[in-house]
């Protein structure tokens, strides 16, 4: 899905919604039309290689809404967890799709305050599931600990801005990230806050969402809203290392919009990460020291399998790279400017979701079209969720299907 610019001043932040290059009037909230790209028109006559089964759909609230955030559901023990921004949250047997528990903050009880016209718990970082410990964030500046077993409250910590992106649970601690630049690390069961990392400069200018957090051997990985690939200690949020993904430059604020909005990837001790404005780049994972890099411009996350990385740019053109050395190994344009999902690779294709409500299936050895279903009519903004043979999808409005590959055609 297209971007959002966020705009931060002293007493105020203006969001302004972006299309294809970022358009933005000066002292204006709308668009011309002919500054915006259409979307490529889907082949009529496509013929799918490979069948899809739709294995059900459900429901979580109004999913997103207008929020600009992208909801993507978490997966375990054969449970699927999905929230929404107006207050729902709710698990769902991941093999049939049956609701196991649902929760609503629009009663009264733990979320305080008691007005069934109003959400309190506006849900938008998350959410993310270890164990038996759910943790979701919200839009009101809201970290909940929450029981996976059956949706029962456990802890709740306060923070100073939205958290937009999926914290992470680590052993004993939780990790969650807000909108002004800060990390923060939680008790994992009792939410007391043990450290706050707050030194990062967050642009005036930049786009609306954060990527997930990434954590392993003892420490966290992220894109930051400046373009940077930084390292933390995972016990003390002190900075171990940065590499600069952007460099933020041009003649004006949207060219200068260096963010790195996607997911941090880990394979072995190689890390990959790319930013909008940017570049793709590959950094050993325990020094920071950058391995290679190559001009790679893109606002979603990326995904690797086997020897191939694989991107969606901003012009919503599907990418493959050689992980080694970040060579071009395919690109498929035949759905620019639909405004792309991240991907996400299931066995030997790649999954996308578009626009319009439309799930696609590229092959991974040369990126042909190899399949399509549409899951509504509205937009698919998060990356879908791969697991084992099934891929997950959630559109702005909350639905979610499920699908699993079959045969050849």
């Amino acid at each position: 899905m297209k971007p959002e610019v966020k705009k931060r001043g002293a007493m105020k932040r203006v969001w302004l919604v972006a299309l294809t290059s970022l358009v933005v009037l000066a002292g204006c909230h709308s668009f011309k039309k002919e500054n915006v790209q259409p979307p490529t028109p889907l082949a009529k006559d496509f013929k799918p290689t490979v069948t899809v089964a739709k294995v059900w759909t459900s429901r979580v609230g109004a999913g997103a809404g207008d929020s600009g955030v992208r909801l993507r559901p978490a997966f375990a023990d054969g449970v699927l967890y999905a929230c929404s921004t107006d207050g729902k949250l709710a698990a769902f047997d991941a093999a049939s799709g049956k609701t196991l528990w649902s929760k609503s903050s629009r009663t009264r009880g733990w979320f305080g305050w008691g007005d069934k016209k109003r959400a309190d718990a506006l849900y938008a970082g998350g959410p993310m599931v270890s164990g038996d410990l759910l943790v979701v964030g919200t839009l009101d500046g809201h970290i909940y600990g929450i029981n996976a077993k059956d949706g029962s409250p456990r802890w709740e910590s306060v923070v100073n801005s939205e958290v937009v992106s999926s914290p992470v649970i680590a052993g004993n601690l939780v990790i969650a990230r807000t909108q002004d630049g800060r990390l923060y690390g939680f008790d994992s069961a009792t939410g007391e806050r043990r450290w706050v990392y707050d030194q990062d400069t967050v642009p005036l200018l930049s786009l609306r969402g954060n990527g997930p957090l990434l954590a392993a051997n003892g420490v966290v990985f992220y894109g930051s809203d400046a373009g940077k690939l930084v390292a933390l200690r995972l016990d003390n949020g002190e900075k171990l290392w940065e590499q600069t993904l952007a460099s933020g430059e041009g003649r004006t604020e949207i060219d200068r919009l260096a963010d790195a909005d996607g997911s941090i990837l880990l394979q072995g001790s190689t890390l990959y990460g790319a930013a909008y404005h940017g570049n793709l780049v590959a950094v050993d994972g325990p020094s920071g020291r950058p391995l290679w890099g190559r001009p790679f411009s893109t606002f979603t996350s990326l995904d690797i399998s086997n020897n191939a990385l694989y991107g969606v740019n901003d012009e919503s053109q599907v990418w493959a790279f050689d992980k080694n050395g970040g060579s071009d190994l395919w690109k498929n344009d035949a759905l620019k400017y639909r405004w792309l999902t991240a991907p996400a690779v299931l066995g030997d294709y790649v999954v996308v979701g578009d626009m319009e409500g439309y799930v696609h299936w590229l092959q991974t050895g040369d990126g042909a079209l190899a399949a399509r279903e549409r899951l509504s009519k509205k937009a698919i903004r998060a990356q879908p969720l791969v697991v084992g043979d099934t891929v997950y999808v959630e559109d702005v409005k909350g639905r979610i299907g499920a699908y699993r590959l079959g045969g050849a055609r």
